[in-house]
């Protein structure tokens, strides 16, 4: 029971670090403040499963009883007792990843919408769409070129029938 309260206090002191802090976070401490939510989710999950096991378990012994339904109701009772604190410290969790995670991609969108509008990129892009547009007029060449040699075939074998005749 006390790595469940021990648990609960880190979440709570992180929630409320991340919720009363105004300043805006660099990206490597975000990440990492990401990281170590994803690490206290993973506790979560396993206390979840293993509440759920828990709760099987106790439903499984049930069927040996008379009174079924009313011990499948106190092992759902149990397992409800068990689950909701987990699922509320999930929310805050799961919240404040969400938060995080926006906060790193508007970061990298911003990060790209300055990319973009660099010179240098905007150079880079024309060079493309000429070699693109050079691809383009070169394959249509080589397009018309087929065509007109599919065309003269026939000229052509005629050609060389006429000039390799045997004596």
């Amino acid at each position: 029971m006390t790595k469940l309260t021990g648990l609960r206090l880190r979440v709570f002191l992180l929630f409320a670090s991340c919720c009363l802090s105004t300043l805006a976070f660099a990206t490597p401490e975000e990440e990492a403040q990401l990281d170590s939510l994803d690490k206290i989710d993973q506790q979560l999950e396993l206390q979840r499963d293993w509440a759920k096991y828990r709760w099987e378990k106790a439903q499984n012994e049930c069927y040996t009883h008379y009174w079924v339904s009313y011990c499948l109701s106190g092992a759902r009772s149990d397992y409800r007792k068990a689950i909701d604190p987990i699922s509320t410290q999930q929310i805050a969790l799961h919240t404040e990843q969400r938060k995080i995670r926006e906060s790193l991609k508007d970061q990298k969108d911003a990060e790209k919408i300055a990319n973009r509008a660099s010179p240098e990129k905007a150079a880079e892009r024309a060079e493309n769409k000429q070699k693109y547009e050079q691809k383009q007029k070169d394959a249509a060449q080589r397009a018309a070129d087929l065509e007109q040699r599919r065309k003269d075939a026939p000229k052509r074998s005629q050609e060389n029938k006429a000039g390799t005749q045997l004596d």
